[in-house]
């Protein structure tokens, strides 16, 4: 037996079915814009915390740097005053003054030694308290960030959770409003809402204006709009048109 076919829909009906479609398809875009935003600030905040981890573990490794080199001018310090100590043994059994000018120049130069490891260390020593103090901020950092970080993190989950369910409901809608809307004005309606910057294909005239680009719509297209007809297009930005009472007419049902 033949298919029977599907009665064609009335102007009024098609008006009625994209009215309904640009709504759920709305409301659809609404919901992924929420999810859409946290995502990428989840992303951010991600990087950031990762970003101060690097921080720190760069500081430490600047600490361990520091901290060698205290170490090796103490030794530096330890094995000059050793040195200083064996060149004045010697010098109390020297065979001549040139002998003992040449150890005292060389206590000298132990001594200047010591001078400059000593102002090294204090130096180094300062760093190393500018660097703890760094690491504790952003140790300190980092724990505020991570939580902040995952209160995004259970914000973002729950608004999945919550937007999940509700988002494959209306694309079921959607996906059924799509079949009782032939071919040609679907893709008419795709093709609008993919160029319109708010994906508005579909709009309601709002104080004789359209509701898209709030062009002046003039009354005589307004009166041919409320008999719906026939489909009719804002002249400025091509959304199609319905009257106000239409959307009135949903929120009743």
């Amino acid at each position: 037996m033949a298919k029977k076919e599907e009665k064609e829909l009335t102007v009024e009906e098609k008006l009625k079915a994209l009215y309904e479609l640009q709504q759920v398809d709305s409301k659809i875009d609404s919901l992924r814009t929420l999810a859409g935003e946290l995502p990428q600030e989840v992303k951010d905040m991600g990087d950031e915390v990762e970003g101060l981890r690097t921080r720190r573990d760069n500081i430490e490794q600047e600490m361990k740097d520091l901290e060698t080199q205290i170490s090796d001018h103490r030794v530096r310090i330890e094995n000059a005053n050793a040195s200083i100590s064996r060149y004045k043994e010697q010098q109390d059994n020297v065979r001549n003054n040139r002998e003992f000018d040449n150890l005292t120049k060389e206590i000298e130069y132990q001594q200047l030694d010591i001078e400059l490891s000593q102002k090294k260390i204090k130096n180094f020593t300062a760093d190393l308290e500018n660097c703890q103090a760094e690491k504790a901020k952003t140790i300190q950092d980092i724990e505020d960030r991570t939580v902040d970080l995952n209160q995004k993190k259970n914000e973002l989950e729950t608004i999945l959770s919550e937007t999940k369910a509700e988002t494959e409901v209306l694309m079921l809608r959607s996906a059924d409003l799509e079949k009782h809307i032939d071919e040609r004005l679907l893709t008419a309606f795709k093709r609008i809402r993919k160029n319109a910057r708010n994906g508005l294909a579909v709009v309601k005239i709002e104080r004789d204006s359209c509701g898209g680009c709030h062009a002046k719509v003039p009354a005589q297209r307004q009166l041919d709009i409320r008999t719906r007809k026939k489909i009719i297009v804002c002249e400025f930005c091509g959304r199609i048109l319905v009257d106000p009472e239409m959307g009135e007419e949903k929120k009743r049902k």
